[in-house]
């Protein structure tokens, strides 16, 4: 039996919105996210926070404003539960929206010359990558983290 999401037009709507981004009209993209986001409010369905946060973090014209919605991502986890999740997608956990959640903090922050939030953040993901599955995705943040953390010049460990 796959594991299908359950129907829920906000998660549509954002996920149309991502796609529409991906296909190259990012701006576009970007103001559909942005008036999603002004309708659900601080206060809306944190899978729904989160998610659209994540996504928007990526249409972003500058890192600054990239790394602002990277932690409202984040905050919007800390209000996610393992049973809501769910309720939208039987296979997600929390917890394994954390890695890649630090992973792009990290990113940001080297980006904006923050080299020790960036090897904070890096370090976070690195302790959530357990509960990553084995599939494709897990494997690709788990490469990606790798990556990211043997290209920093400012490692102290090497």
């Amino acid at each position: 039996m796959d594991d299908q999401p359950t129907p829920d037009p906000i998660m549509t709507r954002i996920i149309e919105a991502v796609q529409l981004g991906q296909s190259g009209r990012q701006v576009q993209a970007r103001e559909l996210l942005g008036a999603l986001w002004d309708e659900i409010g601080p206060g809306g369905d944190p899978l729904h926070r989160c998610t659209l946060a994540h996504y928007l973090a990526d249409l972003q014209d500058t890192t600054e404003a990239e790394l602002s919605w990277d932690e409202r991502a984040l905050a919007a986890v800390s209000d996610l539960t393992d049973e809501r999740a769910k309720r939208y997608l039987s296979s997600l956990q929390v917890r394994a929206f954390l890695p890649s959640l630090y992973l792009n903090l990290a990113d940001c922050h080297r980006r904006l010359g923050n080299p020790a939030q960036a090897r904070k953040h890096l370090a976070r993901a690195g302790e959530h990558l357990a509960h990553l599955a084995d599939d494709p995705y897990g494997e690709a943040i788990r490469a990606a983290v790798r990556d990211f953390a043997a290209d920093d010049p400012t490692d102290r460990r090497r």
